[in-house]
């Protein structure tokens, strides 16, 4: 008679290899994935809880420790699991096992979604160079990293003048295009409020926000923000 653990893991299994062929994951995370999934199973933590929501949440765990960026949309729909339940699955995982979760590479995402749509080098490196002043202000911290790499990327498609609208990049990275909308509202005013006690953060926002679109907007609230 097979042990429940033993039942579960062969149940495992397929569904992993499924998930490496969905989400193009290496080598490298399907071993992390399934350790992290062997290790919930010895300790019982799959007790009360569906085979696919650990081990959708054992992948993205190794997605977060090893620095692959895989969103929780994207787990989600490959594992036919909500979101929300990945998630709580997620959380208890990190609360258990405690890893060792580097921050995520912002500039990675950026490639990665600028893959997905097409963009040239020139917007690439542009994005890249947005990226950089807005975590060096702080005003990505406590923010989804896909939101904010997607909205700095619409931002340098209008500076470079590529017409990707919000949808592609919001599809591309796996969030809504309210978040995009959103993150670009707090950026702008953000940057309008630092400036009133910074040159710098002027020079910031005058560069950000410096395509043809919104230039002239730029010039009249940077403008104000001297005077």
């Amino acid at each position: 008679i097979q042990a429940a653990n033993d039942r579960s893991l062969k149940q495992a299994l397929p569904a992993l290899e499924h998930l490496k062929e969905s989400l193009a994951l290496p080598d490298t995370i399907v071993e992390k994935s399934a350790y992290f999934y062997r290790k919930a199973a010895r300790i019982n933590l799959i007790k009360g809880r569906t085979v696919s929501s650990i081990l959708a949440a054992s992948v993205y765990l190794a997605c977060r420790e090893l620095e692959t960026p895989r969103t929780l949309n994207e787990v989600s729909s490959a594992s036919n699991v909500p979101r929300k339940k990945i998630s709580r699955d997620y959380r208890l995982l990190v609360h258990t096992f405690d890893p060792k979760i580097p921050a995520i590479d912002h500039v990675r995402c950026i490639t990665r979604i600028a893959n997905k749509v097409g963009l040239s080098e020139k917007t690439k490196r542009m994005a890249v160079k947005i990226m950089r002043q807005v975590i060096a202000m702080q005003v990505s911290a406590g923010k989804g990293p896909m939101g904010i790499a997607a909205t700095v990327l619409y931002i340098a498609c209008l500076q470079a003048g590529e017409m990707k609208t919000q949808k592609e990049l919001s599809i591309a990275a796996g969030v809504t295009e309210v978040t995009i909308r959103n993150r670009y509202s707090e950026l702008k005013k953000y940057l309008q409020e630092f400036a009133k006690s910074s040159s710098v953060a002027i020079a910031i926002f005058m560069f950000v926000f410096q395509s043809p679109v919104l230039l002239s907007s730029a010039r009249y609230s940077a403008t104000l923000l001297l005077s």
